[in-house]
Parts: C-alpha cells; sequence; structure tokens
C-alpha cells in the first residue's frame, strides 16, 4: 500500500506492536510521546490480556491479575505516568497460610519464596512433619552442592532441605505464581534471588536468611507492598490505550487484528493482517513481539535467521488457570474473615485438591469491603488441563466444597463467577534463562525487532511492563538512525 497523506506530512517512522495485553500496551504507551508513528495489532476482540474487570455482588473484582509491587519504581512509574498514583490501593493484609494435613497453618514467619530461614521457626508453624524439619536442620550441616548448570527447584532445594519443605512450603508458592511444578521449574528461573545468594553460602537456610529481615522474638515481619487500582487492576489497559491515543492522535490500537506473516523488506517490516489470502498490508520500521511463544515462533519462521529462536520458543509450555469468584454473606464463615491474620492459603498438590490458592479479596482490599465477603479460587497446574474443561456449575461446586471443608463457611455463594485463562503462564523449566537468553541475542541481529512479555523477565505485571520498555527503548533507538519506509 502506498504510504497515507498523514505519514508523507509527518514523515514518523512507523513502529508496529503485536499484542495488545499489558506487555504491547506498556510498549505502546512508553513511545507514546516519541517522533514516531505507533500502531497496536491485537488478535483477539479485547485488550489487556490477562487484565480484566467485571462485578461480583455488584463489587468490581479482577477476573485475572489482581495486584503489583508497590515498592517498585518500574512497577508503580507508569501508573502514575498515566494519571493513577492515586488510585493506587495498599493491600490491607499480606499474609499467607498453608492448608495441611486438615488445618489451615500460618506459614513460618522467616522464609523466602517458601524456603525458610529458621528452622525452629518452621517446627512451629507445624507445616512440616516433626520429620520433615528434622530432615531440613541437614542443611546447616550438608557439605555445598556441585551445581552443573540449571536444575529443578525440587532438585536442589529438596537436596538440601528434603522433599517436604518442597511440597508443603515452596510447590505451592510456584503453582500460586507459575500455576507450575517444582520438579519442572528452574531454580535459577524461579527462585533467582536465592539462587544468586546461594553461590555465596553452602546452606540454603542462610542464602534465604540474608533475603529476608531479621525477627526479635513474637516480632511479625513486615508486610510486603502490594497494591492494587481502586476500581480494580483490570481498569488499567483501558486507562493507557486513552492516555496512547490522547498523547499520540496518529496511534492505532485495533482488535480483531491478527497478525499472519511478518517478514523483512529491504528497509523495514511487512505485516499481513487478518484471515485468508487477501489480508491487509502493514509496512512498519521497527516491530515489537509482545505475544506468547507459539505465536511468536510461528511469526519469526518467516524470518531468515531466527531458527535458534524459533526452537527456543517451541521449548517453552505453558499452563492454564481458571478463577472462581465466589461472593458470601459476612455471617457465613465461622469467626468472620478478618480475625484470621492471613489474606490467603495455599494449598500443596500433595492434598490431591483441585484448588490451589484461596484469596480472601476483602480482606486483602478492605476498600472492597462491604456487604458480602469476597474470595477467589484458583483452580489449575501444569498437568491439570482436564479441570478447566468442566463446565461452570462444575467448578463453582468444586470450588465451594473445598472452601467449605477448610474454612468451615456455611450455606451457597450469593454470586459467582468464573473466569478461565488458558495457556496463561509461560513455564519457567529448566534451561529457561538460557533459552531467552538465545532469543534476545537471535532477534537483536534483526535490526528494528524487540519482544517482550511474561516470557522473559518474570510472569508479573510490573515485569513485564518493565520488559516492555526496554524493548520500546530498543526499537526507539533504532529507527530514530533507519530511513522512513511506506505506512498504512
Amino acid at each position: 500500500m502506498a504510504r497515507t497523506e498523514q505519514d508523507q506530512v509527518s514523515g514518523k517512522p512507523h513502529v508496529v506492536i503485536i499484542g495488545g495485553g499489558i506487555a504491547g500496551l506498556a510498549a505502546a504507551f512508553r513511545l507514546r510521546n516519541e517522533p514516531v508513528r505507533v500502531t497496536v495489532l491485537e488478535g483477539s476482540a479485547r485488550l489487556g490480556g490477562k487484565l480484566s474487570v467485571s462485578e461480583v455482588a455488584g463489587v468490581a473484582v479482577d477476573e485475572g491479575a489482581e495486584s503489583l509491587y508497590a515498592n517498585r519504581r518500574r512497577t508503580t512509574g507508569l501508573i502514575g505516568e498515566a494519571g493513577l498514583g492515586e488510585q493506587i490501593m495498599p493491600a490491607g493484609v499480606t499474609a499467607s497460610a498453608i492448608w495441611s494435613r486438615g488445618d489451615i497453618l500460618r506459614q513460618p514467619d522467616r522464609q523466602f519464596m517458601g524456603v525458610p530461614c529458621d528452622m525452629d521457626d518452621l517446627a512451629r508453624s507445624g507445616v512440616v512433619s516433626a520429620e520433615g524439619v528434622e530432615r531440613a536442620r541437614q542443611d546447616l550441616v550438608l557439605p555445598s552442592f556441585d551445581q552443573d548448570g540449571d536444575v529443578s527447584v525440587a532438585s536442589y532445594v529438596g537436596g538440601r532441605l528434603g522433599k517436604e519443605v518442597v511440597d508443603r512450603l515452596v510447590d505451592p508458592f510456584l503453582a500460586g505464581v507459575f500455576s507450575g511444578r517444582a520438579e519442572d521449574l528452574s531454580f535459577e528461573a524461579t527462585l533467582t534471588p536465592l539462587a544468586k545468594a546461594s553461590a555465596h553460602h553452602v546452606s540454603l537456610a542462610d542464602a534465604a536468611a540474608t533475603l529476608t529481615p531479621e525477627l526479635a522474638p513474637g516480632q511479625a515481619p513486615p508486610p510486603v507492598r502490594v497494591a492494587t487500582l481502586d476500581g480494580g487492576f483490570g481498569s488499567l489497559p483501558a486507562v493507557l490505550v486513552r492516555e496512547i491515543l490522547a498523547a499520540a492522535p496518529d496511534a492505532a490500537v485495533r482488535t480483531d487484528a491478527p497478525v499472519r506473516e511478518l517478514t523483512r523488506t529491504a528497509d523495514g517490516w511487512r505485516l499481513i493482517v487478518g484471515p485468508g489470502t487477501d489480508g491487509e498490508r502493514i509496512d512498519a520500521d521497527a516491530v515489537v513481539v509482545a505475544v506468547p511463544a507459539a505465536p511468536a515462533a510461528a511469526l519469526l519462521r518467516q524470518v531468515p535467521g531466527t531458527g535458534a529462536a524459533v526452537a527456543a520458543f517451541t521449548d517453552v509450555p505453558y499452563s492454564g488457570v481458571a478463577m472462581v469468584t465466589l461472593a458470601y454473606p459476612r455471617t457465613a464463615f465461622p469467626g468472620g474473615l478478618t480475625g484470621r491474620g492471613y489474606a490467603a492459603y495455599r494449598v500443596p498438590a500433595v492434598e490431591g485438591r483441585a484448588v490451589k490458592e484461596v484469596t480472601f479479596t476483602t480482606v486483602k482490599w478492605p476498600h472492597l469491603a462491604g456487604e458480602v465477603d469476597i474470595v477467589r479460587c484458583s483452580i489449575g497446574r501444569l498437568g491439570e488441563e482436564h479441570l478447566l474443561q468442566r463446565d461452570d456449575a462444575a467448578l463453582i461446586a468444586l470450588a465451594t466444597a473445598e472452601l467449605a471443608e477448610a474454612t468451615g463457611v456455611s450455606g451457597p455463594p450469593v454470586a459467582s463467577r468464573v473466569n478461565r485463562w488458558p495457556d496463561a503462564l509461560p513455564q519457567y523449566t529448566v534451561g529457561h534463562l538460557a533459552r531467552v537468553r538465545l532469543i534476545r541475542e537471535t532477534v537483536a541481529a534483526q535490526p528494528g525487532l524487540a519482544v517482550c512479555g511474561a516470557l522473559y523477565d518474570g510472569v508479573g505485571v510490573g515485569v513485564c511492563m518493565a520488559s516492555a520498555r526496554t524493548a520500546a527503548d530498543q526499537v526507539l533507538a533504532q529507527v530514530k538512525k533507519a530511513p522512513v519506509t511506506a505506512g498504512v
């Protein structure tokens, strides 16, 4: 297609972002005030990826991701730039518990991502048996391990602290974050700060202690600075789109625009958008690929010299999640929810339950408290895709039954909602960091091409937005030195 009149007048380089999830929108937001023209192409009917919000019993509750770390500037910076700084709402309670052997138990106070620092504290928690505690104490006297490359979390942590610590503490944490399993996930890629600290300590507990504050007897650990947005974290995508279009009137943010082909041209990139043989052609000076591994591999497969990245993409499995949100009368929970002292509990896979994590939403987010208590039940670990195939009624019945067993809640919920997120979370399996490095090195050799999203630096919304900023800066530096190609 010929360049439009607007492009001929503006002479702006054209940057196309493939994917309208939070990473793609964050990349476009980063570029909104730069001398480029931005087009976001989202293949589905809605923007925002795993960020979405809707009402349950009249309360706006997130359907997917719900929080961010408020003490990380790279996370809150974008939110502040979008004019939402005053809407950041801190969590009232962040402590978590563990459902273990028929009871909900507070997890050890001193632990890092499930790895305990204090064996006496571990024993007091009751999460691990006496035999399991004694096995964990061996970490303090075992010789150092000769680690030959990356290993699984279960292999490294289990070798130091024993299988029961992995099963009862670490695996539930990983299931909540990645929907994965300790025997598959990479120690270096998922427990990265601990992996780095362990290089300087023989004892893994000692390494974990360097990452957690020391506590006086009876002192509670400091709260984690977790926050959400007033109106739900799922309200963020619409605000970003509004700000992008307001700052850059020539920008375009499109849905139902799947990119079918990506090829190099003499001076940039060409994309074919839409199904069939008569797809729309779009030319670009630079492209940011902000989609999961499978569609990214399909696009790069058409670009010479990217075979190594394509192979790395195909080695990344994904896990799906179902979120069952329930609203109960405030009198339904014996003793109420607020006084329990924790905002969530995790369920180890060895317990044989479908629900892997329960969040007491109106405890965690006090600004949502009202006439009902809201509870979110997360279902789905890698290998449990069959659970997500059940209909809504079956998932609600499963969640309410397991919640009643754990908490004693009486009666049915007054409202419910089921959200399915198939293939939602990339699995950082053993060798993941090497795969990411290979992908980035291969992509960097292609002028005007960058990648971002949950696959690379972490699955949290904050790190996805940070990776988007990096990708946007990369292509911006390249297009400022490159000639402008024809536009749409």
